[in-house]
């Protein structure tokens, strides 16, 4: 069976396994199962996706946001192709024998359509979205003139943030609050504001701001009451994109975290969105070089050819890159980058491959590459009778354009996610992240192969068809 994690209305984590039903006789097939010889899949009773679906950008402004704006835009005016996106180009296999069909994902799972969308966000910079994309220097002036009324209109909210826990940023379009508390419902404020003056049915944050500095979990992380007290008493265990999740979260609404900071990963917020049915997912956008890593060590792995060390180093020139420069924010990303290989090898179970394998990961700023980053990996590999080899990667990417078809099936899966009624971690979008969300009692899958099983079965689940334990 494959399993989903959803939590229930105490926090416990609990295993939904897919409903199936055993079925001695052909039964009478009603408007919402399909029907198999053997077995009937059920499918989950999911809210329609009508009306606007808001879109709330935390960094709305920055390269990663703003080229996921701009294409969006743009793919629903026909001026561009979705590449990258799953959601809308994908096909997924379903039936089997004469039922055996491949249509689009996007033509049989009910998800939201792009021209539903209505895009707002928070910004420490006053830019409206156009000026913030010229900035940027992702995109060029064609892509961006052809959706120009509608960037221009797009003016950010002024942003929770605090200089304390993004060093390398001096933000002039902020909010001032007395407390974290206080500054917590200001967003949450927004948030209903934005839903009621766009006229939006539904709401989904997502987070592509920058990394903010290394906070490791502390007690006022592991329970709720004390969560909301830290933010009373202006904790600095309390970072800006927390103040985020929890207003998002205690408003319904879904949040999604694409940088490599605590903010939903933690009990606290856990609790958070079981209390509201709400669900949550991250953390950190898989893109580059972790994409890479994921498709690689399961390679290494499944060969059983052995890993003395693997090298990583990155050179980046845009905002990313240059709030990475501090090595307090510097510390959080490599702790995301770091877990992916221990997973995938399991070195406790084959030590003689994996036991001594070093791994190091290095960011370098350097302000002439833009967002155009390159990433160098030297793998140094054991073969038979242990002769060594090696691989040498040389990516060079696009990191905003690597991510903003990340963020469009994101929000699109998230909002589903909360039409079906899931709430807490989503674990079947860990496909999406370098460091997937995960409770105390399991482990993370960041073999990227396993993860797309595990996402199209848990699309099959949603409509009633049967899983597949392959990846197609």
């Amino acid at each position: 069976r494959i399993f989903s994690r959803n939590f229930s209305d105490t926090g416990i984590c609990k295993n939904i396994s897919f409903r199936n039903k055993e079925a001695r006789k052909e039964k009478t097939i009603k408007s919402n199962t399909y029907s198999f010889k053997k077995k009937i899949m059920e499918k989950i009773n999911v809210k329609k996706a009508e009306g606007k679906l808001g879109v709330l950008v935390v960094g709305v402004g920055g390269a990663v946001a703003s080229t996921f704006v701009v294409g969006t835009l743009a793919v629903r005016k026909g001026l561009a192709q979705p590449i990258g996106s799953v959601t809308q180009l994908s096909k997924i296999r379903l039936g089997e024998g004469a039922d055996k069909r491949t249509p689009k994902i996007k033509d049989v799972i009910p998800l939201a359509k792009l021209d539903d969308i209505v895009f707002g966000g928070w910004d420490i910079f006053e830019d409206n979205v156009y000026e913030a994309a010229k900035h940027a220097a992702v995109l060029n002036d064609k892509d961006l003139d052809g959706v120009k009324d509608e960037l221009v209109a797009i003016k950010p909210m002024k942003a929770a943030f605090h200089q304390d826990y993004v060093k390398r940023l001096h933000g002039t379009w902020v909010k001032q609050a007395a407390t974290k508390w206080d500054m917590m419902l200001q967003v949450k404020e927004d948030i209903a504001n934005f839903k009621k003056a766009n006229n939006c049915d539904r709401v989904v944050v997502i987070w592509a701001a920058s990394t903010e500095v290394y906070i490791p979990m502390g007690e006022v992380h592991k329970d709720l009451a004390k969560f909301e007290q830290a933010m009373k008493d202006n904790s600095p265990e309390i970072a800006p994109s927390m103040l985020y999740a929890y207003a998002a979260i205690s408003s319904g609404v879904p949040f999604i975290n694409g940088a490599p900071a605590l903010t939903v990963d933690m009990p606290a917020i856990w609790e958070l969105a079981a209390k509201h049915v709400v669900p949550i997912c991250g953390k950190d956008f898989k893109t580059g070089q972790t994409m890479m890593k994921t498709v690689l060590s399961p390679m290494l792995r499944t060969r059983m050819l052995g890993l003395n060390g693997w090298f990583s180093t990155n050179i980046l020139g845009n905002r990313d890159g240059e709030v990475l420069d501090d090595p307090d924010s510097f510390k959080t990303k490599e702790v995301s980058k770091l877990s992916v290989i221990d997973t995938i090898l399991r070195g406790e179970d084959y030590p003689e491959l994996y036991s001594n394998m070093y791994h190091k990961v290095r960011i370098n700023y350097y302000p002439p590459r833009g967002d155009n980053k390159e990433g160098w990996d030297n793998i140094d590999i054991v073969g038979w009778m242990g002769y060594p080899m090696q691989l040498k990667v040389d990516f060079l990417c696009r990191d905003s354009i690597l991510a903003a078809p990340l963020c469009l099936d994101l929000v699109l899966l998230t909002d589903l996610a909360s039409r079906c009624g899931f709430s807490g971690i989503q674990t079947w979008l860990s496909f999406y992240f370098k460091s997937p969300m995960h409770d105390f009692e399991h482990e993370p899958e960041h073999d990227l192969f396993t993860q797309n099983v595990m996402l199209r079965n848990k699309l099959r689940e949603i409509i009633g068809e049967k899983p597949l334990g392959y990846m197609d």
